[in-house]
This record gives structure tokens, C-alpha cells and sequence, in this order.
């Protein structure tokens, strides 16, 4: 299709309008086929930018290696730019939206000199689907394009459903580096220059500008940008949920099915857990999706909801066949790897996947050669991949995945899981008394910062409320307000009951002597089984002022798990929490202001009050 030939009159003039300011050479609207997706492959490689892999290991693969400065989200360059700067919040970077969009004209100006402008039509979920979105993306990317084909829905069908006056997301991005005539691309394209990138929201317009980075997060513009920054606003002006939480079938001994979501920081076992393989008999774990969830209420007063991704974006290291299988299964074809290591025999390789590089040597995700690991593990300084190296993947491709995963109206949610990584205080799994205790129990989560934040220390502890800190496109107390209120319009329709039911886990805890009590993966499925019978009104837990902890011997205890063990992990630890409440209280809740629902403060008190007597 032709620029002249787009039937959407809206779409053709902002179309029109980013060509007039960033010059391309030429304008391609893509359609989503198999023939432009080869092909876009085909021109990073001949630019070698990127290698094909050994098509006997790994059909269909292919290795990318990104620019240093290009690795990771640059949450520091990230901006929420509402008009009225407290609309924010605390949480967000402010920049004026006139200021920034002036400033960010004048390093598009050109910016395409040399390259192919591509416009992409993508769909956030199901094709038509009520609970889906349109985003258009303008970049000057292959690499962009042909990841977006793994990651949404592409093409001609989604102009259709987009019809002559429909709304879509406009999505505008550019490497940021302009080509003099003849001159090919020869190294990673992106503004090296981290302080130059700009990854910003306009939430008033519902408008993406990135700028200067190819790295997934920042220029997959569905991904975070749309699917949670953006479509966090949509959701509250709308009415509905857009999380950053996985979605999970779960199927009992029985053949009775529960859908959980769940909302975990990156390298806090989400994907593990969406793509679960239950050590419990007869237990069973299927994958809606693994990262976003955007949910509406349906007909009948339950919340639905889809995974508006069509593939997968995983972090490789620390992914084997023992933390996930079905994972690794998935990654066997037709799969992007970007920043892992490149073997001898072109396959890839990371830390912590299971067995030593094969060879002599291994080119690192810098592109040096260097001597194969003789173990998985990783020596500091000397990894070959980086943390953050990547797999872009197609969710179909999943072993496990569920038969309904593509349902246009969604699956009905029995649970949420709320957590993070924290080595004490946090038991394995507690459930909130009610919808508003879930809300101030999922505001005050906390969990150690992973390699995925380029410019945050990693290891070190910040709050992240619903895991959604850095991803909300408007302020925190107003997010957290949100909540409570589809939790009582709800409940004032008389489908209070139909809520899920609201639970907290916590993988991570450490004993004395620094070493992890529970062995996680799939002995998870221990705590999936008692969230499930707590969903049905099983008598398998204790109250007490944190919420409801599972009675002993209500989970099933892991082999090599002693009693004593299993006694400290659901046990409630008093002191901690009166640490925690104290923390919460004078560095978390302080920075919301006014904006902060009195709900939240209210249950902080009854805690606090529960904790001392």
C-alpha cells in the first residue's frame, strides 16, 4: 500500500506531516507479511548489523548486538510530559509538553535523511477485539519492524478494523541518525549520546515520541510505551485496567480452571511463572501471557482480560531448562536474540542457562571474542551476555500456551498475585482482607532493582507499587484512587463478590545465612493450589493484621524443605512490619501529597494499630 492509497484521512495527514519533517528517502506502509518480515532481516544482515544462526540449532533465528549505551530502558530520558506538571506525580520525569515537543522537532528535522521511512499498523490484542487498541508507528527501523511482527499484529487487517475515522495511538520514532548519500549503516544505529534520547509520553493527546535509541523498550513503541504508559491513561479516562502483570490458566486435579494475573518486577520470576511447570499431580499451568494485562469489566460484573502482546520480549540470562522449560522450548525457532553471546557453532548463549559454552571461544554481546565459560555462571565483568540481552519470540511458539490466549472477549480473573524480591518481613503468600486492603497492600510493595533500569543501581530496594512505577503515565495517588474506585463501582452494582480476590508472594526470602527457603519454579505450584482453594472459600488460613496467611500444613511442603523453614515463610514477622509501616509512612506515602486516597492511610493505621497489640 501507498502513502496517497490510506483511507483514514486523520492518519495519512500525520503521516504526511512526519515525512515533510523528517525527509525520508521513502515511505513503506507495512503489511504485516511474511515476505516483509524476511526481508527486513535480510538488510540488517547484509548491513551486518546482524547474523543468522546455525539453522540446524536454531531455524528461523537471528543475533543482534546493540550499541553500549543501548541496552536497556533509560528510565532517566523517559518522560510523562502532561500539561499540568503535578498530573505526573513524583514518579514520573516532568518536561513541559510544548518545551519538549519544540526540542524534539529539532532533532527530528531530517533525522530520515537516507532511510526508509516505515509506517506500521499494529493492534495491542486481538484484531477487533472490544478490549484491544490501534497504535500506528512511524520509524526508520528494521530492526524495529520486524520485532513489532513478533510482538503485535501487523498489517492490512488492522487498517481495516481502523476503518476511515478510527482512533489509534500515533507512535513516532527515529534511530536519530541521518545518512549522507551512499553511506550505509555499518555499526549499531542509535544517538550514543544517552543525554540526546528521549522516549516520550504526551498522555493529554495520547501521543509517543521516541527518539535516539533502538533498544526494545524504548522503540517497540506497543511495549511499555502503549501498552502501559499510554494505556494507563486510557484506562482511567475509560474505565478499565492496563497492568503490567502477567496472565495465567490455571487448571486443578479436577478440571476446574481459575486465571490469575500477576504483577512482578522484571527478574522476579514473572515469565517463570506465567509459563509454570507444576511439580504438584495433576496440577496444570497454562500461558495467556507473560508481561501485560489490560482488563474491562464484562456484561455479567466480572473483570476480562487479554494480553494485548503477541510475543514474548524475555530476558535470556538466568532462563534454562530448569527455571523454564517451556521458555526455552519456545526459543528454539524463529526467535531474536539481541546482546547474548554468539557461540562457534552459531547458536547463543548466557549465564545461568545450564550447561558451559561450547568451543574454545564466544563473541560477548560487545562483539569480542573471548574464551567460552566452562561454566553457566557468570564472572563479574566478564559476562558475555548482558544482563538485559533479550529474546523476541512469538507467543504461539509456547509449549503451554492456553487455547483462549487470542479470545477477543478476554478470560474471567479469579486473583490477582502481587510481589517483588525482598530476602525478609514479606511472607511467601498473604492474602488481602478485601478489595481495599489489596489496593494499599499492592501500594506499598517494594522490591531490588534489576539490570532492565539502565541508570538505577541494581540490587538495591525501591518501592514499586503494582510493579507499575515505572511504567504509570500519570500520577501514583491517582492511579492508586482509580482502583479504588472500579473496586466500589463495583461493588455499589452488587458484584462486589465477582472482584478478584487480591494476594501477595514473595519467592525470595533468605534465611541466616543468606541461602534462599523456597526452591521457587515449579514448586510454585504448591502456593498457586492454595490461592486457588482461597478463591473457592477454603477454611486454609490464619487472619491476623497483614492479611490472611495459610494455615501450617495448608501448602504442601518442597522436598528438602524442613517444617522449621516452612514455618518461617508464612510466619508474620512483627518487627519487620512495624519497620516497613514506619517506612512507608515517612519516605513512600509522604511523596503522593494530597493525591494520596485517604483509604490508603487509613489502612496503613489499622496495621499499624494490629502490629502493637
Amino acid at each position: 500500500m501507498k502513502l496517497n492509497e490510506l483511507k483514514h484521512e486523520g492518519l495519512k495527514k500525520w503521516v504526511e506531516e512526519a515525512v515533510a519533517l523528517m525527509t525520508p528517502d521513502s515511505v513503506e506502509i507495512c503489511d504485516g507479511s511474511k515476505a516483509e518480515y524476511d526481508r527486513m532481516l535480510k538488510i540488517m544482515v547484509e548491513a551486518g548489523l546482524g547474523v543468522a544462526l546455525n539453522p540446524e540449532k536454531r531455524p528461523g533465528c537471528y543475533w543482534f548486538r546493540s550499541d553500549p549505551s543501548d541496552v536497556a530502558r533509560a528510565e532517566s530520558r523517559t518522560f510523562i510530559s502532561s500539561k499540568n506538571k503535578d498530573d505526573a506525580g513524583p514518579t514520573n520525569n516532568w518536561r513541559d509538553p510544548v518545551e519538549l515537543k519544540e526540542t524534539m522537532r529539532g532533532q527530528y528535522k531530517n533525522c530520515m535523511k537516507g532511510r526508509v521511512m516505515y509506517v506500521i499498523p499494529f493492534s495491542m490484542g486481538p484484531v477487533g477485539s472490544n478490549i484491544a487498541k490501534i497504535g500506528v508507528e512511524i520509524t526508520d527501523s528494521p530492526y524495529v519492524v520486524f520485532n513489532m511482527h513478533i510482538m503485535t499484529r501487523v498489517g492490512a487487517k488492522v487498517l481495516d478494523v481502523l476503518g476511515t475515522n478510527g482512533f489509534f495511538v500515533p507512535c513516532l520514532h527515529s534511530i536519530g541518525k541521518p545518512l549522507n548519500p551512499g553511506e550505509k549503516d555499518t555499526t549499531w544505529p542509535c544517538e550514543p549520546d544517552v543525554n540526546k534520547k528521549y522516549i516520550s509520553h504526551f498522555p493529554d493527546t495520547y501521543e509517543i515520541w521516541s527518539y535516539g535509541s533502538g533498544y526494545g523498550g524504548n522503540a517497540l513503541l506497543g511495549k511499555k510505551c502503549l501498552a502501559l504508559r499510554i494505556a494507563s491513561v486510557l484506562a482511567r479516562d475509560e474505565g478499565w485496567l492496563a497492568e503490567h502483570m502477567l496472565i495465567l490458566k490455571l487448571t486443578n486435579p479436577q478440571g476446574k480452571v481459575k486465571y490469575i494475573t500477576g504483577a512482578l518486577p522484571s527478574a522476579c520470576g514473572k515469565t517463570n511463572l506465567a509459563m509454570l511447570i507444576p511439580t504438584l499431580p495433576g496440577w496444570k499451568v497454562e500461558t495467556i501471557g507473560d508481561d501485560i494485562a489490560w482488563m474491562k469489566f464484562g456484561e455479567d460484573g466480572q473483570l476480562y482480560a487479554i494480553n494485548p502482546e503477541a510475543g514474548f520480549f524475555g530476558v535470556a540470562p538466568g532462563t534454562s531448562d530448569h527455571s523454564n522449560k517451556s521458555a526455552m522450548d519456545s526459543v528454539k525457532k524463529n526467535t531474536i536474540f539481541t546482546n547474548t553471546g554468539l557461540t562457534e557453532d552459531g547458536d547463543v548463549w548466557w549465564e545461568q542457562i545450564g550447561y558451559p559454552a561450547p568451543g574454545n571461544t564466544i563473541t560477548n554481546w560487545k562483539g569480542e571474542k573471548v574464551p567460552a565459560p566452562k561454566t553457566d555462571k557468570a564472572v563479574a565483568g566478564q559476562e558475555v551476555a548482558h544482563a538485559n540481552s533479550r529474546f523476541t519470540v512469538p507467543a504461539a511458539q509456547c509449549p503451554v500456551i492456553a487455547n483462549e490466549w487470542e479470545d477477543p472477549k478476554g478470560v474471567p480473573i479469579s486473583a490477582f498475585l502481587f510481589g517483588g524480591r525482598r530476602a525478609s518481613t514479606i511472607p511467601l503468600v498473604n492474602q488481602s482482607k478485601d478489595w481495599v486492603h489489596g489496593v494499599f497492600m499492592g501500594s506499598i510493595t517494594g522490591s531490588e532493582i534489576t539490570a532492565a533500569a539502565l541508570d538505577l543501581q541494581a540490587g538495591s530496594i525501591r518501592r514499586d507499587p503494582f510493579a507499575m512505577v515505572p511504567f504509570c503515565g500519570y500520577h501514583m495517588g491517582d492511579y492508586f484512587a482509580h482502583w479504588l474506585k472500579l473496586g466500589k463501582k463495583a461493588q455499589d452494582a452488587g458484584n462486589g463478590d465477582k472482584l478478584p480476590k487480591i494476594f501477595f508472594v514473595n519467592w525470595f526470602r533468605k534465611n541466616a545465612e543468606g541461602k534462599f527457603e523456597w526452591p521457587g519454579y515449579g514448586e510454585n505450584s504448591r502456593v498457586l493450589s492454595w490461592i486457588f482453594d482461597r478463591c473457592d472459600g477454603a477454611n486454609n488460613f490464619i487472619e491476623t493484621p497483614i492479611g490472611n496467611l495459610p494455615k501450617p500444613g495448608s501448602i504442601s511442603k518442597p522436598e528438602g524443605v524442613s517444617d522449621e523453614t516452612m514455618a518461617d515463610l508464612i510466619k508474620l514477622c512483627v518487627d519487620g512490619w512495624k519497620k516497613e509501616i514506619s517506612d512507608v509512612r515517612q519516605n513512600h506515602y509522604a511523596k503522593f501529597g494530597d493525591k494520596l486516597p485517604k483509604e490508603l492511610y487509613t489502612q496503613l493505621d489499622i496495621m499499624e494499630k494490629g502490629l502493637n497489640s
